[in-house]
């Protein structure tokens, strides 16, 4: 197929490189060119703007940290919106808020184009690996489709209907889970440390015992190790993620409190200069609080 990806960061590096292994004609746009140029030696066109990405194509991914960054793709003159052909599909990987996936459907289906939200499970190197797990909402002749490109990018794939931001509370949903792993985690860590222990061998008990997920074991072995840097994920990052699961939460009138909690620490810690660790570092942040060592 013919196939736009609007941004190159992290995540959007190890999709477009798995769209170019399984044979896709490929035009990138990223906002820093250079993120960009590797790719033309390996095939793909560089375009100069996300409506150029957009022209021509049969679907465009896109793969941006927020809200705004995805609005400012999409919209105005130069945005995909005003390049993509009627017909042809935006796929939008990133993990936005509910009520702009919402204000997307729309703005596409007035344009004629279809929408698919397809945001995905998994860290850069799954990303690399074809390890994503891929979610996706919206019309089913529109999923159908596109899913030979996101069955390229992951190891499975999860469809949850034709409303598109399902699969966005989905994601916000799982998000949560992490975070709320992530601090669990830290903070046992930081009382077995506290008590004498060494993060080392409580991690060898944690895998022995607890380790059924690979993320949970992931996450417990990055918060032993304190690797922090370079961020799969960045702490600033899990703080919008958890702004937008409130959000999504206040609209559906669903209390958590857990979730409020978890967002503190988040704002604590972007607060003390962290937001551009990995958002492991919220145990960190529980080994500082228990008067451990310090980031």
């Amino acid at each position: 197929m013919k196939v736009g990806l609007i941004g190159l960061g992290n995540m959007g590096r190890g999709v477009a490189q798995n769209l170019l292994n399984a044979g896709h004609e490929l035009v990138v746009y990223n906002r820093t060119r250079a993120k960009a140029e590797p790719f033309q030696a390996k095939g793909a066109r560089i375009a100069g703007t996300p409506q150029e990405a957009a022209r021509g194509a049969e679907a465009v991914f896109s793969i941006l940290a927020d809200d705004p960054a995805l609005e400012a793709a999409v919209f105005g003159g130069e945005g995909l919106l005003s390049g993509l052909a009627r017909g042809a599909i935006h796929i939008s990987s990133s993990t936005i808020s509910v009520a702009l996936s919402e204000r997307l459907a729309a703005e596409h289906a007035q344009a004629g184009q279809g929408y698919v939200s397809a945001p995905v499970f998994g860290r850069p190197e799954a990303a690399e690996a074809k390890q994503l797990w891929v979610l996706a909402a919206g019309a089913k002749a529109d999923v159908e489709r596109v899913r030979p490109l996101l069955e390229a990018i992951g190891r499975g794939l999860t469809v949850l209907g034709e409303k598109a931001s399902s699969a966005n509370v989905v994601k916000l949903s799982g998000n949560f889970l992490i975070a709320s792993m992530v601090e669990a985690l830290g903070e046992a860590f930081a009382l077995a440390q506290k008590s004498g222990v060494e993060p080392k061998t409580f991690l060898e008990v944690f895998q022995s015992v607890f380790a059924k997920s690979p993320i949970f074991e992931r996450y417990a072995s990055l918060i032993a190790g304190r690797q922090f840097q370079p961020p799969g994920f960045a702490l600033r990052l899990g703080l919008k993620d958890i702004g937008l699961v409130l959000e999504a939460a206040g609209d559906a009138q669903v209390p958590m409190p857990l979730a409020s909690l978890v967002k503190d620490h988040l704002l604590g810690g972007v607060a003390q200069g962290h937001g551009e660790l990995d958002w492991s570092a919220l145990g960190a942040l529980a080994a500082e609080r228990a008067g451990l060592e310090k980031l």
